[in-house]
């Protein structure tokens, strides 16, 4: 196994295409030399170096923080390095903005949803067209066409739709097609299937094989190790910053790769669940035939003091719409919520705050946190009426002091509780939404896939953190789609398919096979593939 090290050392693993001796001559496509990039104290990048090869697809891993993001940036032109060098196809090249990196053929897909909700689908993925047109009437019949034709060999989507009207799921899809509406040379991915379903991610992965068989070359970001090493032909890593090795696939292992990610062992990714002696069949939330008319139905469960308990099933089968319901977020139409033996009325989420239930979004920087604001703005949101002082006046010193505390015991890596939430990295980001959570003293979290797009070593810190809650008496509801966590993490697991309870799993009986029957709706036989989910390290 060799790994590439600076300028002095010899490349490892150049990918070798259909062309053979030719490809190995040929330069890079892309090639990173001894980039840095500050953001005033902070150095998100130090002396990292980086190759894609024609028609490779190229892994790029690392902890939140690493700076993955941050250089994939410099590459589409949103940021401009302090140091290094950027050549393409050999020759040096500079990279002023988003619209040049298009023109040289480079094209970014984000993450973090990055379109114009009120607008169309169609329009929104061929914006970047629209906007360099000159012609002062627009064909929409024909901008309809074409988007529907890049559209359909993703997803069966209406792209007359406007964006605010699709599910996360469906506007990840439109940032992919939006993509592939320009003509690249390089196309960059980073987390594409951390909001889409299982099919989904299937039909992503045959366009990235269609597109690297016709010469495309491709980065791709994840944190999931069995889409890495299906897909990828060399995978590279950084750690805090920094450049750690670059290898094929074929010569390293899953384990290989998070250990030079974290840079120590992860020995046990899961914390211990619930043990028979803490056990004490308390009912902190009991839901009772609770429905919306729409989304769901006779829904029932009980929590339990001291566990966590999971919610299972396929994206759009209701999980987020049901814990909507119970917190006001979502107008009920039928059943009740029991808090601790009382009746739950939260006719608006303040009312589910003031009661002590609290719900953790998805969509981290959607509704999750503040990113403009500091991280003990975002600490103090839920509860300003207890740092407010006469005449209306904010107690600076107890938010601050409020802040730290929190920050300090949920392990925040920061330079400051005033420095801005978006200048964190994505796993200490969710610490600090969870940590707007805990300021009230919540008796019951909700907590939709808290650990969507963060890296391994962030994830398992805060499976850590919910067991600590949960002993600490706190309820605790998951809702993941990543069926490792919900068999390593939760303590039983219900299971909705199409808006209703599908069943509950708990001990023995909660397996990947056990949990897909239920949520695929063939529990009545045996399944004959055990293909259930991707096995994230």
């Amino acid at each position: 196994m060799q790994s590439v090290g600076r300028d002095d050392e010899v490349p490892a693993g150049r990918c070798e295409g259909t062309e053979g001796e030719d490809a190995m001559l040929r330069p890079p496509v892309l090639e990173m030399r001894n980039v840095s990039k500050r953001f005033g104290a902070i150095r998100a990048l130090t002396d990292v170096a980086f190759t894609l090869e024609k028609g490779e697809v190229h892994a790029l891993c690392g902890e939140n923080g690493a700076g993955k993001s941050t250089l994939m940036n410099i590459i589409a032109g949103v940021l401009q390095p302090n140091e290094g060098d950027i050549l393409i196809d050999g020759a040096p090249a500079k990279i002023a903005s988003p619209a040049a990196a298009q023109s040289m053929g480079i094209g970014l897909v984000h993450q973090e949803i990055a379109l114009c909700p009120d607008a169309t689908v169609a329009e929104n993925m061929f914006m970047a067209a629209t906007n360099r047109r000159r012609s002062p009437l627009m064909n929409f019949g024909r901008l309809e066409r074409d988007a529907q034709a890049v559209m359909n060999r993703l997803a069966a989507i209406d792209v007359s739709q406007k964006i605010c009207d699709l599910p996360i799921s469906s506007q990840q899809l439109v940032e992919i097609a939006k993509a592939l509406t320009l003509d690249c040379r390089i196309l960059i991915f980073d987390e594409p299937t951390a909001a889409l379903t299982e099919a989904e991610a299937q039909v992503l992965f045959g366009i990235i094989k269609d597109l690297k068989a016709h010469g495309i070359s491709i980065v791709y970001i994840s944190h999931r190790m069995a889409e890495i090493f299906s897909l990828c032909d060399r995978v590279t890593v950084f750690r805090d910053g920094r450049y750690v090795s670059t290898d094929r696939v074929s010569d390293i292992t899953a384990e290989d790769v998070v250990r030079r990610m974290v840079g120590r062992e992860i020995t046990q990714l899961y914390p211990e669940k619930q043990s028979e002696a803490e056990r004490t069949g308390e009912s902190i939330l009991s839901v009772r035939n609770l429905g919306d008319g729409k989304r769901f139905r006779d829904i029932s469960f009980i929590l339990r003091k001291g566990e966590i308990l999971g919610i299972g099933g396929l994206i759009g089968s209701g999980r987020t719409e049901i814990a909507e319901g119970i917190c006001g977020l979502r107008r009920t139409t039928q059943g009740d919520v029991q808090l601790l033996g009382n009746t739950l009325s939260a006719s608006s989420y303040a009312d589910s705050v003031r009661a002590g239930v609290v719900y953790l979004s998805e969509d981290r920087k959607g509704s999750g946190v503040f990113l403009d604001l500091s991280i003990a703005q975002n600490i103090a949101a839920l509860d300003l009426k207890s740092l407010t002082g006469p005449f209306g006046l904010l107690n600076a010193k107890t938010e601050a002091e409020r802040a730290q505390d929190l920050a300090r015991r949920l392990g925040v890596r920061m330079g400051g509780i005033g420095m801005p939430v978006s200048s964190l990295s994505g796993g200490n980001q969710q610490k600090v939404a969870i940590a707007k959570q805990l300021a009230i003293d919540p008796k019951v979290i909700l907590m939709d896939e808290p650990t969507r797009g963060i890296d391994v070593g962030a994830k398992s810190e805060i499976h850590r953190l919910l067991r600590d809650l949960a002993r600490s008496g706190i309820g605790i509801v998951v809702i993941t789609s990543e069926l490792p966590e919900l068999l390593g993490l939760c303590d039983r697991a219900i299971v909705i398919r199409e808006g209703t309870v599908a069943g509950e799993l708990e001990g023995a009986a909660m397996t990947e096979e056990a949990i897909m029957r239920l949520a695929s709706g063939i529990s009545a036989q045996p399944l004959t593939t055990s293909k259930a989910s991707e096995h994230a390290v």
